[in-house]
């Protein structure tokens, strides 16, 4: 039991005198480069599905074979 207790102790010790939070701006900032970063990975991946073709849209009615089969087909 005192192990524990001494565990305790030393980890609250190390968040409230050795660990250096962010401030509110440097985590806004952070949201941000986040936010950014997500939103250019998406728009990639959105952009190599619509080129090289999406298979089955709306339960199969629509066969899109992007970019790269209609330049094949011609």
């Amino acid at each position: 039991m005192k192990k524990i207790i001494r565990y305790i102790k030393e980890s609250y010790d190390e968040l409230v005198h050795k660990v250096t939070w962010p401030s509110l701006e440097e985590l806004q900032n952070s949201a941000v480069v986040v936010s950014v970063a997500s939103l250019v990975i998406a728009i990639v991946v959105f952009l190599m599905d619509f080129s090289f073709g999406v298979q089955d849209i709306a339960f199969g009615e629509f066969h899109w074979k992007g970019l790269l089969g209609f330049l094949y087909g011609v």
